[in-house]
């Protein structure tokens, strides 16, 4: 054992650390729904890719991996800011979210799952809404707007004075 070593564990065992409990897993106010609506367009883009990539396994399986990822980090975009973001009193004042978190569980483990291009676009439009949701309890206002991605479906924006 080093010399440090053994002053680090002796000043543990006559000041043990405290335990801190932090408020949340990032720095508070560093919150967005964008990359959850960026996932979602990627499951979109990538099941209309599959859709014409007529039987190129190759292709099909490196854009159904795509998917499934994607997939997945919506939802975990979406977890994050329901355990550490919303708080009660955004579920008072709004609802509808708890159903619009639970839907985008379950309609992104179906685009997950499968190539379904209606359940990637309903995952996008729940996205949006809760997206529409976390702005409105910052004070601010969103705007809709034909994304430029290839999907050529609406992002949700914030309204940026």
């Amino acid at each position: 054992m080093s010399f440090s070593h053994f002053v680090l564990e002796l000043s543990e065992k006559i000041s043990p650390a405290r335990i801190a409990y932090a408020h949340c897993d990032i720095p508070c106010g560093i919150y967005d729904p964008h990359l959850a609506q960026m996932a979602a367009h990627t499951v979109i883009r990538t099941v209309n890719l599959i859709n014409e990539a007529e039987n190129d396994t190759h292709k099909i399986a490196r854009l159904t991996a795509v998917k499934e990822h994607h997939a997945e980090l919506c939802k975990q975009e979406i977890r994050i800011l329901w355990g550490d973001y919303f708080k009660p009193e955004h579920v008072k004042d709004y609802p509808e979210l708890h159903e619009l978190v639970w839907k985008v569980m379950k309609v992104g483990s179906k685009a997950r799952q499968e190539v379904n291009l209606q359940a990637s676009e309903e995952l996008l439009e729940t996205v949006n809404k809760i997206a529409e949701i976390f702005w409105k309890t910052k004070g601010i206002d969103t705007l809709r707007m034909k994304s430029p991605y290839p999907t050529g479906k609406e992002t949700v924006y914030p309204k940026l004075k």
